[in-house]
């Protein structure tokens, strides 16, 4: 989603510049990597594998060999032991960001969410297991991990940025349907979330509670938001080529059309193939390649300058708490 780290002109890329976005790439991975393997517990029909949280088992931290054990066990603790190392990425983030003196303090508070929602997720992901995978919570566990990568990506893009007030680079119309964008994909996400949480994968198979929803019907009123996404993406791509628009947005803008394209087709499919869990766990990939793709494409409609010199004093505060 991005090249080479961008420096100012002449100013070496150091080591600890070099870890910094090698850190912060590799949370954005991890964010959206977990999506899919909480979507492979779900999917498994592993969810209630450790029957307790934060231990597994009553008195055992990890899975038990027993007569009567399976796989989802196994499954569900690989999922939590992949939720440690995100954490410890966002705790080299955290540490990695924060420390970056030279940077406005909006860029350095941004360094710190991946470690707090990680958190957050940690304590979502024992109340899941704790009320028995209530669709609500479970449809909140996923909704989180979204905006966590949202918020990674914006993270991203700030690594390559200065920390002036952003400027937008197209005109104001343009800026205007681009938070139109940004409603109807939060409508559609979330709607999304309602269908699968409709659907039959609960995540256990025999605790299983579901949305109290017609699952055709949603499926039908979020075509209906992704269709509208459509609709609203090609008027901005439009936009963006009439008005001669930076070729960085103009790129982000077709990559999140393929990107669209690509999650639509799995949907239609899934529909229409009665749910198989395969295509479901890669249309939960493509919601999270979606909402980075989207968040980077909103990104490149403005600038923040170029990144400040290692002998530049640190911006004050008062002008650089802005994310």
């Amino acid at each position: 989603m991005s090249a080479a780290p961008v420096m100012t002109p002449g100013l070496p890329a150091t080591r600890r510049d070099v870890w910094r976005r090698r850190a912060i790439i590799a949370n954005l991975v991890a964010q959206i990597g977990i999506v899919v393997t909480g979507g492979a517990v779900r999917l498994t029909a592993s969810g209630l594998g450790c029957s307790t949280w934060p231990m597994c088992e009553p008195g055992a931290f990890t899975p038990v060999r027993h007569a009567a054990a399976t796989g989802h066990s196994f499954i569900e603790f690989g999922n939590r032991t992949l939720t440690g190392v995100l954490g410890v990425i966002a705790v080299a983030v955290a540490v990695l960001v924060w420390t970056n003196r030279s940077r406005g303090l909006g860029y350095r508070r941004l360094g710190l969410a991946p470690l707090i929602g990680v958190a957050l997720q940690a304590v979502v992901g024992g109340i899941t297991v704790l009320l028995h995978l209530h669709p609500a919570v479970v449809a909140m566990h996923m909704l989180i991990s979204l905006g966590l990568i949202a918020a990674s990506t914006l993270l991203l893009r700030r690594e390559d940025e200065g920390d002036e007030a952003p400027r937008a680079l197209v005109g104001p119309a343009v800026v205007r349907t681009g938070w139109v964008l940004a409603g109807v994909a939060v409508v559609l996400l979330c709607l999304g979330v309602v269908v699968t949480g409709a659907g039959p994968h609960g995540g256990d198979e025999e605790v299983a509670y579901r949305f109290a929803v017609d699952p055709a019907l949603m499926s039908r009123v979020h075509a209906a938001a992704v269709w509208a996404f459509c609709a609203v993406l090609a008027v901005m791509l439009a936009a963006l080529w009439r008005t001669g628009a930076p070729r960085t947005a103009r790129r982000s803008g077709i990559m999140l059309g393929a990107v669209t394209l690509a999650q639509g087709l799995i949907g239609y499919v899934q529909y229409f193939t009665g749910l198989p869990a395969l295509l479901v766990g890669l249309h939960m990939l493509g919601a999270g390649l979606l909402t980075a793709a989207l968040t980077w494409f909103l990104l490149t409609l403005r600038s923040r300058g170029q990144l400040p010199s290692d002998d530049a004093a640190p911006a004050p505060v008062e002008a650089s708490s802005a994310v």
